[in-house]
């Protein structure tokens, strides 16, 4: 599976390398992706999440139940 982030969706994104001679070649640029373990006290149970760093930062801002109804409103299954 790619690099993608489960709860803001951020994938990697395409581009080139410009050198100095102006020769473009294709690169990419990767999300910062952690896996992240959260304890989950409504169902009493651990749930490992793929996020990036910018959503661990919401998910501490928001709260866990907020973030994971957001995921599963999209129809991902956790």
């Amino acid at each position: 599976m790619s690099a993608h982030c489960q709860l803001t969706g951020v994938k990697p994104v395409f581009g080139n390398n410009v050198s100095h001679s102006h020769r473009r070649t294709r690169r990419r640029w990767n999300p910062n992706i952690q896996h992240r373990r959260y304890w989950l006290p409504s169902e009493g149970r651990f749930v490992r999440l793929t996020l990036s760093a910018r959503a661990i930062k919401t998910i501490d801002r928001i709260g866990i139940d907020r973030a994971l109804a957001q995921i599963r409103a999209r129809g991902e299954k956790i």
